[in-house]
């Protein structure tokens, strides 16, 4: 069985969406990946951290890249339900009938991103497990839809307290967010900048979505027409070594595993799973103690198929792709932000080669052109 035309498409333009974010923000092509396999999954990504990180604007800008309605908020334990949920509506109340309006609150929208997302109340909480699990919210006597396609989570620890353990299930995936290695520092105050003179400027366009949730819901179908067969087996005999090493799965989070290993190999352009497309699982973690187990189970497994790796740098096919998309773009550059954001770009592929990838001396000679070529343009310009 092949992917339909529709579907390849819809893949190709979510692949751009995440490769537009990975230009913006220094080091987190992780988080990148996970919302991207999140949203094709329906799913929710709980993220780890200190604030201050840019979780709230890569969510925005994520939103944005698929003309999705977003919603974002930072609970404490004070927020009230109707921050969130929205005003009760004065007239219908006093008709005698309980109604909240949700427009632009979080039961309408399709990406939502909730900071400190434990803190909420317990009427708070409540609520949001119908929401994020069954999208259902319960409006008074009505049920009402949610056309939620995936919610990202922030907190900077996991919660203790053994009541909010099931709604912290629901978050399928996890990440910690790392801090910026000292490498990485020029390029992260580089591409910080960049954002802040969008916003000094305020020359922050809306751009051209390049998928609409009408395209994620063709994808999301398509899932249910991925083969898991060649995969099953070691899928299973994973789960039994984490039991063994004292990592638990809920059965929830078992099968929801299987979802996102289906997305795994559907964003690859594949219809049938193998053994590469587990590597979600290193991010199905309950505690962050977990983290090295199952790197250590499922990993190699991964890498000896030939799936990803999991290292603190891109990998050079990544690297390529995000040349041949800054090639494309060149052309088209006009003003000195432009020639400075693409500069930027060029600058941190050229960093990486020269830290990480000493063998690929044609590509790095390359990149060096190029970048010889945009300062020349900018001259010719000015």
């Amino acid at each position: 069985m092949t992917l339909s035309t529709q579907a390849t498409n819809a893949i190709r333009r979510l692949n751009r969406v995440a490769s537009d974010l990975k230009l913006l923000f220094s080091r987190r092509d992780t988080a990148v990946d996970l919302m991207k396999l999140a949203l094709l999954c329906h799913e929710h990504v709980l993220l780890l951290g200190p604030p201050g990180s840019g979780k709230s604007e890569l969510v925005s800008r994520f939103a944005r890249g698929v003309k999705a309605r977003s919603f974002q908020y930072l609970l404490t334990r004070f927020t009230e339900p109707a921050e969130l949920f929205g005003p009760v509506d004065i007239q219908a109340f006093q008709q005698g009938r309980y109604h909240v309006r949700t427009e632009g609150m979080l039961p309408n929208a399709e990406i939502a991103f909730l900071d400190e997302v434990f803190q909420a109340s317990s009427a708070i909480l409540n609520t949001l497990l119908s929401l994020v699990h069954e999208r259902i919210f319960y409006n008074g006597a009505e049920l009402q839809p949610v056309p939620l396609l995936a919610l990202f989570g922030a907190s900077n620890t996991l919660p203790d307290d053994p009541t909010l353990r099931a709604f912290s299930d629901r978050f399928a995936l996890r990440l910690e967010i790392e801090p910026i290695p000292d490498e990485s520092l020029g390029d992260m105050l580089e591409k910080g900048w960049d954002l802040e003179l969008e916003r000094i400027n305020r020359s922050v366009t809306q751009g051209e979505a390049l998928l609409d949730p009408a395209q994620l819901e063709l994808l999301y179908q398509e899932l249910a027409h991925i083969g898991v067969g060649g995969v099953l087996s070691q899928y299973q005999e994973v789960i039994r070594r984490l039991r063994a090493e004292g990592v638990r799965l809920t059965e929830r989070r078992m099968v929801k595993g299987l979802k996102l290993i289906r997305g795994a190999a559907l964003l690859e352009g594949r219809s049938e799973a193998d053994v590469r497309d587990l590597w979600p699982l290193n991010h199905v973690w309950n505690t962050p103690e977990d983290v090295p187990i199952l790197r250590q189970v499922v990993q190699p497994l991964v890498e000896e198929a030939g799936g990803p790796a999991l290292d603190t740098h891109r990998p050079l096919e990544d690297l390529v792709e995000e040349l041949e998309l800054l090639e494309s773009r060149a052309p088209a550059l006009t003003g000195e932000g432009a020639f400075t954001a693409h500069l930027s770009a060029l600058a941190q592929i050229r960093r990486e080669l020269l830290l990480y990838h000493t063998d690929a001396g044609e590509l790095l000679q390359r990149v060096e052109r190029l970048i010889q070529q945009q300062l020349e343009a900018m001259r010719t310009v000015g």
